[in-house]
């Protein structure tokens, strides 16, 4: 996403979150020692810091560990999404065996499921553009990508001050698309700055990789386009179901 990046934390308190996501557990001596900080300071970010309390816990042994890991596969994704696998296991998988999982993630998950018929609906079709996408993506850019993961309905809301959302979260070696569908042809100024709204927090969930936020129409038809965020200098892509493979190709290059 072009432009000035929301700056919501301070680098000592990201550099600390990302060190324990990508380990298997550390105290705060440890932490301090890596980090070249100063203990006190490390003990008063692990107490107070909204990222420690809130995306981070310290077991029996007073080490302390992140809900999602940064290291692939990022365990604990699962425990936050609807559908969690792999590509391939999504393209592998029958529509009434992915339908089942999703709702009953949702429902593990805390997602309201009441709009019941509306829902499934766009689950349906979001299903549907994901499987397209990732033949697309086959073709194009070979199996590689069938180890990508993927989480559907990603919900981190368990928390008081940091909260989390996304349609389809496509997380490759390299970049993290947070995917935002609309069952639309037109997009709506409003609606993408909802698909940016929470890529500065995957940013720092996901901190070696690049957040890719877009939007998808599934209604529209030969789309693809950068579209500002609000007043800002930042643009969005902007892509129908058919073409979301450009968002792709985008950034990862594998037509160049």
């Amino acid at each position: 996403m072009a432009g000035q990046m929301v700056h919501l934390f301070p680098q000592s308190e990201k550099a600390v979150y990302s060190l324990i996501a990508g380990s298997e557990g550390l105290k705060a001596r440890e932490i301090a020692s890596r980090l070249s900080m100063n203990r006190t300071e490390v003990n008063r970010l692990l107490s107070s810091s909204a990222l420690m309390r809130e995306m981070c816990y310290q077991d029996s042994e007073y080490r302390w560990h992140a809900l999602i890991r940064t290291l692939p596969p990022h365990d604990g994704l699962y425990e936050f999404s609807g559908w969690y696998g792999t590509v391939q296991e999504f393209s592998s998988q029958a529509e009434s065996a992915f339908m089942s999982q999703l709702q009953d993630g949702c429902r593990r998950i805390g997602r309201n499921l009441n709009d019941t018929r509306g829902l499934l609906h766009s689950f349906l079709d979001c299903r549907q553009t994901m499987l397209r996408l990732f033949e697309d993506l086959v073709h194009l850019y070979g199996s590689a990508c069938l180890s990508w993961e993927l989480s559907f309905e990603f919900r981190f809301n368990r928390a008081r001050y940091i909260r989390i959302y996304a349609d389809v979260l496509v997380i490759t070696p390299t970049h993290v698309f947070s995917l935002e569908f609309k069952m639309k042809s037109l997009p709506d100024p409003q609606e993408i700055l909802q698909a940016a709204k929470y890529a500065p927090y995957l940013e720092i969930l996901f901190s070696s990789l690049d957040i890719i936020p877009a939007l998808v129409l599934t209604r529209a038809s030969d789309l693809f386009d950068f579209l500002p965020i609000g007043e800002s200098d930042a643009v969005l892509p902007v892509a129908s179901g058919d073409m979301l493979f450009n968002v792709f190709n985008e950034y990862l290059s594998f037509l160049a």
